[in-house]
């Protein structure tokens, strides 16, 4: 653990869910632990127990990437721990892959709905019926516009194209729109949507007040801070405003909550968690503008400010990713310009 992650509470300690188990965290609320083949090793998906339309059954909350793996631990789960009953509906927090994958899969196998928000639903459908290499000439451009140079990075971001697509081969033809604000009953309990943005184009966290549960997704975890990234899609946003107020939402729920998030553990200390993540982002913004003000900076030169650790390339598109999103809250708030120099890339300096 890390000297921050060390000043939140965890519950449960060490204990996890079984390998192909689940494990109880209240009654009708069930924590699964997948394996992701990423550097972030696991996902953690939840089972609600619900009755829509006098039927009883169960809500699944986030699915896995599509792969062999996850769809024969989900088999064992359906065997072993559903009681009996079937998967009535499936809610993603949001569009990435290790969230939406299998979404289309269980929607399927279950003959049920997929609920997740407007934005991420046609993002996911944008990224899915794209077709092969979708977006690696736009993408290979905008990341050259800040400083990737090389054929070695232009393959890593040509390499990319089709990985969204492999890891959620399709999607649901149709949705159930959730929105911030939307109370949703699952199994006698309301459950209030809370929209969040920057990491996802609207990524929905569940809070539960009778439970005394926030399923987070990636807006709060424990260990990491969320990527957060500018895209060639909207090459001129600023995600990172965007995701610093989305996470002072997260204040008005009581401080006792039992945050359950997509990776890591579930934990107290909610209120504690959001001044950390502000201040990491706070010293973050502030290393840019040092290094800027030392001399322009293309968002190439800042990912080893900001990332002080070897990257491999993939890593590297992330750490660009933010870097810009960094650069870009600095230029929307004034504090950096930014100038188109003649080797076409941006660079920022104070203003």
């Amino acid at each position: 653990m890390n000297a921050l992650e060390l000043q939140l509470t965890y519950p449960l300690g060490e204990i996890l869910p079984a390998k192909g188990g689940s494990l109880a965290l209240v009654p009708g609320v069930r924590w699964l632990r997948m394996t992701l083949p990423f550097a972030l090793d696991h996902i953690n998906l939840w089972l609600l127990r619900d009755e829509i339309d006098g039927r009883q059954g169960w809500t699944v909350v986030d699915c896995c990437v599509d792969r062999a793996e996850a769809r024969s631990q989900w088999e064992t789960i359906f065997a072993n721990d559903l009681e009996g009953l079937p998967v009535l509906r499936v809610m993603v927090t949001h569009m990435h892959p290790d969230h939406i994958g299998l979404a289309a899969w269980l929607c399927e196998r279950w003959n049920c709905p997929l609920w997740i928000s407007a934005t991420d639903y046609f993002s996911a459908r944008l990224h899915v019926c794209g077709g092969a290499g979708f977006g690696a000439d736009l993408a290979m451009a905008f990341f050259a516009s800040h400083g990737l140079a090389g054929s070695e990075g232009a393959e890593a971001v040509r390499s990319r194209s089709n990985h969204y697509s492999n890891l959620v081969p399709a999607i649901p033809a149709a949705f159930r729109r959730l929105q911030h604000g939307q109370r949703v009953r699952i199994g006698g309990h309301d459950w209030d949507c809370i929209a969040g943005y920057g990491h996802a184009p609207e990524h929905i966290a569940f809070h539960c007040q009778t439970l005394g549960l926030l399923i987070g997704g990636d807006m709060m975890l424990p260990r990491i801070s969320t990527n957060i990234s500018v895209q060639a899609t909207e090459p001129e946003a600023d995600p990172l405003s965007a995701f610093l107020a989305s996470l002072d939402g997260f204040r008005a729920l009581p401080v006792d909550t039992l945050t359950l998030p997509a990776h890591g553990k579930p934990f107290t200390g909610l209120h504690l968690r959001v001044d950390q993540l502000q201040t990491h982002h706070q010293d973050r913004l502030a290393e840019v503008m040092q290094a800027c003000a030392e001399s322009p900076k293309s968002a190439a030169q800042i990912v080893p400010v900001m990332f002080r650790r070897a990257l491999d390339t993939h890593q590297t598109i992330f750490a660009l990713g933010e870097a810009i999103a960094h650069l870009h809250l600095l230029w929307h708030q004034g504090q950096l310009r930014r100038t188109l120099e003649p080797d076409g890339v941006w660079r920022f300096a104070p203003a």
